[in-house]
């Protein structure tokens, strides 16, 4: 019985003296939102992507995808990627999401629905599949959902470990005559994601890039 007490003290200090398991990558899901007008502010989406592709290291994830009709599809995703440990393979990769990225903007067409809630479910599963240690949703929205007719998307998230970040959310004509529908918006937004575990944030200031990832 000592002998066993003996042991497992032991294998308790040897475990105590381990650097901690959990990884210490980082992976980025990010949304846009191609509907209506708001194509026109893709170009600022691109200037975060490539904050992004700046900051990311070797070994993290970065996942771009655009918010469809209907979006838990891994057929909107514009591209993912883990980036390679070596830095002359991390950096060519870095360079081909880019011109994907600018390819995609040059090309994209409106939406005419909105599925903000299935891009949230896609980028879940994507994020969840990295093992990531850091783990952040990005979408580029005014936060308007639209859903067509049949979908159904009353659905709780699971998002535990994971911070949500609305960027960019402009103001639609109807938030300016009341702007309770901009604050109930995300309001609503706020609880569905914390029912979920979630973090949220938004970020309006584009001008200062870095508040986008803590």
């Amino acid at each position: 019985m000592k002998k066993l007490a003996f042991l497992l003290g032991a294998a308790a200090l040897i475990l105590a003296g381990c650097p901690g398991s959990s990884s210490h990558t980082r992976a980025v899901y990010m949304l846009l939102d191609t509907s209506g007008t708001y194509t026109a502010e893709l170009n600022k989406a691109q200037a975060i992507i490539n904050y992004l592709l700046g900051t990311l290291q070797p070994g993290d994830s970065l996942a771009v995808a655009r918010i469809d009709t209907g979006s838990f599809s891994e057929k909107d995703i514009v591209r993912k990627i883990t980036f390679d440990g070596r830095p002359s393979v991390s950096t060519q990769q870095k360079r081909d999401f880019r011109d994907a990225i600018d390819k995609f903007v040059a090309e994209v067409k409106g939406s005419p629905y909105t599925d903000i809630t299935g891009g949230i479910l896609q980028a879940t599963e994507t994020l969840n599949e990295t093992g990531a240690g850091k783990k952040t949703i990005l979408v580029f929205s005014d936060m308007e959902e639209e859903i067509k007719a049949g979908y159904v998307r009353d659905i709780p998230f699971n998002l535990q470990g994971i911070e949500l970040v609305a960027l960019n959310v402009t103001k639609l004509r109807g938030d300016i005559i009341d702007p309770r529908k901009f604050m109930n918006r995300l309001e609503e937004w706020k609880v569905k994601v914390e029912k979920g575990d979630g973090r949220w944030r938004v970020v309006n200031d584009l001008e200062r890039l870095e508040r986008i990832l803590q």
